[in-house]
């Protein structure tokens, strides 16, 4: 059987990963994830010309997010969600027969199997090389689908606190639909992917607002490295819903629940801070819960992608939630957590030893709140330069770029960070600057939202654009998310973006220069040579 995947970073030697993912992904998840993309295609043909179907329109949502990396590993749960693709396709084909329009075409007409390998068979004739047989079309088509994918696990997040945008749901059934045209050309998909880094603004800026509006701003919250006495919870990925009911259900059980990656953030909300029994961060970023999670004593969970194949060392006591899946591990459907909980409690726990504490927190609203003295700091020159170094960390080799270009920036600096690619310079002693932290934790991958309100709001107060302040991006990506805040970023117009620690294999030549040309985007060097050409 074959496969090929090159939407991360660590896509085997650079290229695509042809015979497993480097992820963990079995050539067979990788044809049925192909499937289910051509499925909800096939579906947005008719979606597109339909209009808003809230349950059509979740399940696209749902089935764009399952796809990106590290989220399901599990192939008859992928195949079963293929099935009910083809339900709601017939369902939508049947409305729109209605009405007396009908579509030909095979992506129109798509059937899948009625068994799972069959729909693995479909599924390798629908991979990414048969998107287009032009290589630069090709290529965009891919920044477009990824940025789609991205922009579904926050528009996910979203609406799972119950927030929505008709017109983000439209242009995701009209993205997909026109990536089936072979009347578009170049240009069009060009268009329709910085129309996806609008769309995105959108969507970051709704799940702020919901997490803000359910939860209060963040605010600057030392968290705790160290453990408490006590059973426990290890609580993996990025939503914060889950982790708040989990909170709810664990109160007073003597249960103490830890975070893990991108949940680290969590503590700087009033609204989850408030439990008592939130005790801490335990780990560093997703790539290392291998060799760090045998030494949990306690339950874990993944509410969200970054899952890695389990040892059997912590298997039996790892769950599952939403959409992550892996074969043979515990899946909690819904919201009622008495499983996880129980097996916490048949586990040791930790005994109480502190120890380092590290600051989370500085979402906009608390930076902002400090403005005044920022842009005074700026003026007197004691801040001399801004850069916001973050994004997704990783295993591949190079990324220690990131740590070392923190470590050698002037004291008249200030660091801006968020994501889990901070975990490779977080727990480092940066000072601060007239009272204002040099390492300023602004939050998860999405919270790059917040990370732009700061940079509008200090353009704002200097009277200039974003892209004359003293203001470097130094960004690592991994997965999808990072394509579509990438895109975000490029629809600002932001310029002079460093990226690494290696560009994207499904870039083209040709595509690279035109975002060399536009954008002046390029891969990040050595940390002296990076510096020397940003601080002079």
């Amino acid at each position: 059987m074959g496969m090929f995947c090159n939407q991360c970073e660590q896509a085997a030697n650079g290229v695509g990963c042809n015979i497993s993912g480097v992820c963990g992904k079995k050539p067979e998840v990788a044809t049925l994830q192909d499937h289910l993309v051509y499925g909800l295609k096939s579906l947005a043909l008719y979606a597109d010309k339909l209009g808003r179907d809230p349950e059509i329109d979740r399940f696209t949502i749902e089935g764009l997010f399952t796809t990106v990396t590290n989220v399901d590993f599990e192939a008859p749960r992928i195949g079963g969600i293929i099935k009910r693709c083809f339900e709601l396709k017939e369902k939508a084909r049947a409305a729109l027969a209605a009405s007396g329009t009908t579509l030909s075409g095979p992506v129109a007409e798509w059937k899948p199997a009625e068994d799972l390998n069959g729909m693995i068979v479909q599924g390798e004739a629908y991979g990414i090389n048969a998107q287009h047989v032009n290589e630069d079309i090709r290529s965009v088509i891919e920044i477009l689908m990824y940025g789609l994918k991205g922009m579904a696990a926050y528009m996910d997040h979203a609406m799972i606190l119950g927030r929505s945008d008709a017109e983000v749901l439209a242009f995701v059934q009209k993205a997909l639909a026109a990536t089936t045209d072979p009347n578009l050309g170049l240009m069009d998909f060009v268009g329709l992917s910085m129309e996806c880094g609008k769309h995105n603004l959108t969507v970051m800026g709704l799940l702020n607002a919901a997490h803000t509006d359910t939860y209060g701003h963040p605010v600057p919250t030392p968290v705790q490295l160290g453990t408490k006495a006590g059973k426990a919870i290890l609580v993996s990925g990025h939503d914060l819903k889950m982790l708040e009911e989990l909170l709810k259900q664990t109160e007073g059980k003597g249960i103490n629940i830890y975070t893990h990656g991108e949940m680290l953030p969590a503590h700087g909300y009033p609204g989850l801070k408030k439990y008592g029994h939130l005790a801490g961060n335990f780990g560093g970023a997703w790539q290392d819960q291998a060799k760090e999670f045998v030494n949990f004593p306690g339950a874990i969970i993944f509410n969200t992608n970054c899952i890695q194949r389990p040892s059997d060392s912590y298997k039996d006591r790892l769950f599952t939630w939403g959409l992550v899946a892996w074969p043979d591990v515990k899946h909690v459907s819904g919201w009622d957590f008495s499983e996880v909980i129980a097996k916490a409690q048949e586990l040791p726990g930790f005994p109480d030893n502190p120890g380092q504490e590290i600051l989370t927190g500085f979402g906009h609203n608390a930076v902002l709140g400090v403005a005044d003295k920022v842009v005074a700091a700026v003026k007197s020159g004691a801040i001399k330069h801004f850069f916001l170094i973050g994004g997704c960390d990783g295993a591949k080799s190079g990324r220690n770029y990131y740590t070392e270009f923190a470590e050698k920036l002037p004291q008249d600096t200030v660091i801006l960070t968020l994501a889990c690619g901070k975990f490779r310079f977080n727990k480092l002693e940066f000072g601060d600057i007239g009272g204002i932290p040099r390492l300023l934790d602004v939050g998860q991958c999405n919270d790059a939202y917040s990370a732009i309100q700061i940079a509008v709001a200090l353009a704002g107060a200097f009277n200039c654009g974003v892209n004359d302040l003293p203001l470097s991006m130094i960004l690592s990506w991994y997965e999808q998310k990072a394509v579509v805040i990438l895109l975000t970023l490029l629809h600002l117009g932001i310029k002079n973006i460093k990226i690494g620690p290696s560009l994207p294999a499904f870039i083209s030549p040709n595509v690279l220069n035109f975002l060399v040309e536009n954008f002046n985007l390029g891969p990040i060097t050595t940390v002296e040579a990076d510096m020397k050409a940003i601080l002079g």
